[in-house]
């Protein structure tokens, strides 16, 4: 499960609801009915019909569908999870994710061998470190290091590459740490990752809606002759999504990753926990913490309050 998954970005307002869930869906509803008032299904499709019964749509007609489409938008908002897991490559092997999990591990092997400084005898050229440098922080941004950790899927490589690295150096997972930190967020930070994650979001389900209007449309349109080319339009709109997605994965993977840089000692005070002097510490102290988090061991026993404030008592 991707990071995408796992921190709760709740809904923010009308803004986010409008372009993640009810545009796609108000999109996808309005091309099916395009189709059907052109008279599919069937071997008579007239885009003329069709625009005559749209212009001739009255003022109650265009309530039930706008409101049958916030319906279905409300009602389908809850997965939106399920919808980045799945395009993350969360399906069975029976259904190909081995072949196409060994794709990309091919694809990364590939990739670390043009990080490698290989070649000739002596000093690399200052042309043969940056090429290895931007394959390495490719491969850095686009793959998780461990061999079982690739997903059968490019957007689903990136999430789990996020969740490998995003705090690793200085020892937090962030699988159980992003929960915590992000609420800790300055308002810029919060902003940043807030900004990438919509738009990782929004274009994750265009890309399922699209798909799943294009598959409607072929079986509207398959007594219809060359009219089934029709649903050729949003399976090209998918496969701009699918790559969308994958661009704002990246772009939320450098905002979590720099939160993490900027505000992992934010989290420690937040906890009012002693801030460590030095990264063997703060090392040591993220992985008691990430333990605690995940599997309920015993959290680290020493606390620091602020000395403006006395500290907490129980009862």
């Amino acid at each position: 499960m991707s990071l995408g998954p796992v921190v709760p970005k709740p809904l923010d307002g009308s803004v986010r609801f409008f372009s993640v869930a009810y545009l796609p869906t108000y999109a996808a509803t309005v091309f099916v009915l395009l189709l059907v008032w052109a008279g599919a299904p069937g071997a008579d499709v007239s885009l003329r019909r069709a625009w005559r019964t749209a212009t001739a749509v009255g003022a109650g007609q265009a309530v039930w569908i706008v409101v049958g489409t916030t319906v279905v938008a409300v009602v389908f908002q809850p997965f939106q999870l399920a919808v980045v897991r799945l395009l993350e490559g969360g399906w069975p092997e029976a259904l190909g994710a081995g072949p196409l999990r060994a794709l990309q591990r091919r694809r990364r092997a590939r990739l670390a061998a043009r990080a490698e400084l290989a070649g000739p005898a002596g000093e690399p050229s200052p042309a043969q470190v940056q090429r290895a440098g931007a394959a390495a922080a490719v491969l850095r941004r686009r793959y998780p290091l461990p061999d079982h950790l690739v997903r059968p899927t490019a957007l689903g490589n990136v999430l789990a590459a996020l969740r490998d690295t995003a705090g690793r150096d200085h020892g937090w997972d962030a699988a159980v740490a992003w929960p915590r930190l992000y609420p800790v967020l300055g308002e810029r930070a919060r902003a940043v990752v807030d900004d990438g994650r919509d738009s990782l979001d929004a274009a994750a389900r265009l890309c399922v809606t699209t798909a799943v209007t294009a598959l409607v449309s072929t079986v509207l349109l398959l007594r219809s002759g060359w009219w089934v080319l029709l649903a050729l339009a949003p399976a090209a709109v998918a496969l701009l999504a699918y790559h969308g997605a994958v661009q704002a994965a990246l772009t939320y993977g450098d905002a979590v990753r720099a939160a993490f840089e900027l505000h992992r000692f934010d989290l420690l005070q937040a906890l009012h926990l002693p801030l460590p002097d030095s990264l063997q510490e703060e090392r040591s102290l993220a992985e008691a913490l990430c333990l605690h988090w995940r599997q309920g061991l015993p959290p680290p026993p020493r606390y620091v309050h602020p000395v403006d404030s006395p500290p907490p008592t129980g009862t």
